[in-house]
């Protein structure tokens, strides 16, 4: 139905449009020229359009966040009273088999008033959609005859049309802005209530990392331990691995297609490079676990070492790999972005090209090269294929790269597998992991928008 519901804008729109601009050609028409209007006809033609098509839009995003609550709620009111649900987890299953028998599902185990509850349910998504199908066509028609009441040789649908646009760009703005807030506070709503369990001082300073706590009291192993620093330090250790294979590779391969390749050169070895962009990380998982891993650990034995089967190093040197574009591709564009000027300059100093890459190219192009960094950082700090499949999900405190470990992304995926009771410090340490690391990224952003602001000022 909401399908149909935004076909339905889109045929409304067009037909909003085409009246709008017929109507405002024929005062055109009838005065003796375009000069006569304030605005062309395709502005009037946009301002109804509009007109007719917003409050659709309003009315559907209004629908679809309160429709659903609606209809769930009536069918819960049709069960009987020995049916009805008393808490939270009961509500929920109530649901679950209502819409079993709403899809036409017979279940032994479904219970009488469970099937009544399912025609109600079917009943209610019925009259919820017709009640979207004429509340929208209403909306539209008043939206359409408000805009064309107001159409004139001297309306202004320009200044109109600008407003509705605004209007729109602010919107946008203030869901991506939401979005945001949104996400930080349902993390940092489950990280409180982890703190609440699990003392954040023992969280952030413990070196000891075992979640897998019991269901019940009497179970041993029933308190688990959340210490999260093996956590911090083989996500850091595998980062550092990752960017000094990425970051001199990218950023040398960037000087070379930016100052010393031709330009038949360039046009090869730049897409080639960037393929490796579009490799699937589970691909690289399974390199780093099948070719790398175990060439590293018979290398290592074979001078003495003690290798273990997945280890950082395999891990790191992969996601380094992985990252490289992200290096390469993004210091490419920034070097080729500083003004000829100034190696012209240079070079009528007399400086070499190695100099005046030195100290005129790098410098002014340095803004941008620490933000591709701080990207491919960012990028290594939340991989969690290659981590999983290449160094294991042993919370070790090492930093020997020759030993496995895991990462703060491997662990959050580790706890949210499979039904969870969002209940449990197990599972509420996932967030409290999210949230540090969304702190650690907000960090990174935080550094990288200082060093810009400071060497662009330099530069400009």
């Amino acid at each position: 139905m909401t399908l149909i519901y935004i076909l339905g804008m889109l045929l409304v729109a067009a037909g909003a449009y085409v009246a709008g601009r017929q109507k405002s050609s024929s005062f055109a028409v009838a005065g003796g020229g375009l000069a006569r209007l304030h605005s062309l006809p395709s502005y009037h033609g946009f301002y109804v359009a509009l007109a007719a098509v917003a409050p659709m839009l309003v009315w559907l995003i209004f629908w679809l966040l309160t429709a659903h609550r609606v209809v769930d709620a009536q069918a819960i009111a049709a069960l009987p009273a020995n049916l009805a649900p008393t808490d939270g987890l009961t509500y929920g299953a109530r649901l679950r088999e209502i819409n079993q028998a709403a899809a036409g599902v017979r279940l032994e185990e479904l219970q009488p008033g469970i099937a009544a509850a399912g025609e109600a349910l079917n009943t209610w998504r019925t009259i919820a959609d017709w009640a979207l199908l004429i509340v929208g066509a209403a909306l539209a028609l008043l939206g359409f005859a408000w805009a064309s009441r107001q159409l004139s040789p001297e309306f202004r649908a320009r200044n109109g049309v600008e407003r509705w646009v605004k209007v729109l760009l602010v919107a946008c703005a203030c869901v991506a802005i939401l979005t945001t807030v949104g996400i930080v506070f349902s993390v940092l709503f489950e990280t409180l209530r982890f703190f609440s369990k699990v003392p954040w001082y023992e969280f952030l300073f413990g070196t000891q990392w075992s979640p897998q706590t019991a269901i019940r009291a009497d179970q041993v192993g029933s308190s688990g331990a959340f210490g999260a620093v093996p956590l911090f330090a083989g996500t850091t250790l595998i980062m550092l691995i990752a960017m000094l294979v990425a970051g001199p590779v990218g950023l040398f391969s960037a000087i070379y297609m930016a100052e010393y390749a031709s330009p038949r050169v360039r046009s090869i070895a730049k897409p080639v490079l960037e393929v490796l962009a579009g490799v699937p990380t589970v691909v690289f998982g399974f390199f780093a676990a099948l070719t790398v891993a175990p060439f590293i650990r018979s290398t290592g034995e074979y001078f003495g070492f003690n290798v273990a089967s997945e280890s950082a190093l395999a891990a790191g040197l992969v996601m380094g790999v992985m990252i490289i574009p992200f290096v390469s591709s993004l210091s490419d564009d920034v070097i080729n972005a500083v003004p000829q000027s100034l190696r012209d300059g240079s070079y009528g100093m007399g400086a070499t090209k190695s100099e005046t890459i030195k100290r005129v190219v790098l410098p002014a192009a340095l803004p941008g090269i620490v933000s591709a960094f701080m990207l491919a950082i960012s990028r290594a700090v939340g991989e969690t294929m290659i981590v999983v499949m290449a160094a294991g999900l042993a919370g070790n405190l090492t930093f020997n790269p020759l030993e496995a470990v895991t990462t703060v992304t491997v662990q959050i995926k580790t706890l949210l597998v499979g039904d969870q009771e969002f209940d449990s410090a197990k599972t509420l340490s996932a967030f409290a992991l999210g949230f540090v690391l969304f702190f650690f990224t907000l960090a990174l952003n935080f550094i990288a928008l200082r060093i810009v602001q400071r060497y662009r000022e330099q530069y400009d």
